[in-house]
């Protein structure tokens, strides 16, 4: 295999820092692209086209689950490995079904990311064993059935709104983000209060942290 490019996405610097460092050390990898929200990382996936994209889960603007699901549409080519903190059935089954190829916890990168992305490379998938039994223990019923799932009742878009909502944002920041009018954005956040049952925007903001769109 010729050059592998790497796509990292992660608001933390000093995340980056340390991935950024993995990386120039392997023969034959090259940082393509760095983001720090996952509007960034979507652009730059479609930009660059790069072999292995490595995202966070709670990241600004748009979180890495919403994040990968536009990637496979921006760059079909990209593998995209997940690299969070949070030790979630939800999350992991719900990166699974985005169209991820790997999930690992961050505190595993320094020992794990070079077998992963190489797994990733060779079309293969890539688990830690605590995560593997995550996974089976989430379609096993033992974690979050799908059918129970909260995110279900609401769009892609409407997910989109709901992390900027939680984020602080107001109607018209929404909308300058999202390419959207200030009505239909007020629309949607009026939808998703229905769906969602939530009765407030702090309500919202709990829906939020609780699925883990944004952090507490």
């Amino acid at each position: 295999m010729g050059t592998v490019s790497l796509l990292v996405a992660d608001d933390h610097e000093v995340i980056r820092q340390g991935l950024r460092a993995l990386i120039k050390e392997q023969p034959g990898w090259k940082l393509a692209a760095e983001a720090m929200d996952g509007r960034d990382a979507v652009a730059k996936a479609a930009e660059f086209q790069p072999d292995v994209a490595i995202l966070d889960v709670t990241m600004p603007l748009l979180n890495g689950i919403e994040a990968t699901k536009q990637i496979a549409a921006a760059s079909p080519r990209t593998k995209v490995l997940i690299l969070t903190i949070h030790e979630s059935d939800q999350l992991s089954r719900k990166a699974i079904e985005a169209g991820a190829r790997g999930y690992m916890f961050k505190t595993d990168a320094a020992v794990d990311l070079i077998a992963a992305v190489n797994s990733l490379l060779m079309n293969k998938t890539f688990f830690t064993p605590k995560v593997a039994q995550m996974v089976l223990n989430g379609y096993l019923g033992k974690g979050l059935k799908a059918s129970d799932d909260e995110s279900l009742r609401i769009t892609a878009r409407e997910r989109e709104i709901v992390q900027l909502l939680a984020e602080g944002k107001h109607s018209s920041e929404v909308a300058t983000v999202l390419g959207l009018s200030i009505k239909t954005v007020e629309t949607h956040r009026s939808n998703i209060l229905r769906k969602l049952h939530c009765h407030s925007v702090t309500e919202l903001v709990r829906y939020a942290v609780r699925n883990h769109i944004v952090e507490a």
